[in-house]
């Protein structure tokens, strides 16, 4: 089973940049792709970026050229860099990691880490 351990979170003013990380460990061979999902107050979950073994990556509209997902395969973390962050960007973030053992297809999520941008 995959872990993930988020780090980066925070209170950062409208404009500012954070940058969040997530480190998986154990069974990590079996991971895909990893992103970065959000979750608003009051609203449904929603990706905001991933990136697939080779680097490919692919964002949400409302993030495209703002934020940066990347990747060390090498320490199997996940990063995302968020600049130029609006009130709209306050949300739990989440890390996924999206495994295939075999012939399943399994989603790990990390424990989440809280944004807040002020206006």
């Amino acid at each position: 089973q995959v872990q993930l351990v988020e780090s980066g979170g925070g209170l950062v003013q409208a404009g500012g940049s954070l940058r969040l990380s997530c480190a998986a460990s154990r069974n990590t061979r079996s991971i895909n792709a990893m992103g970065w999902y959000r979750q608003p107050p009051g609203k449904q979950r929603e990706l905001v970026a991933a990136i697939s073994t080779g680097g490919s990556a692919n964002y949400a509209d409302s993030v495209k050229g703002r934020f940066t997902i990347s990747r060390d395969n090498a320490k199997n973390t996940v990063y995302l860099q968020m600049n130029s962050l609006k009130p709209e960007d306050t949300a739990v973030y989440y890390c996924n990691a999206h495994a295939i053992i075999l012939t399943l297809e399994i989603d790990y999520w990390g424990q989440g880490t809280q944004v807040t941008v002020s206006s």
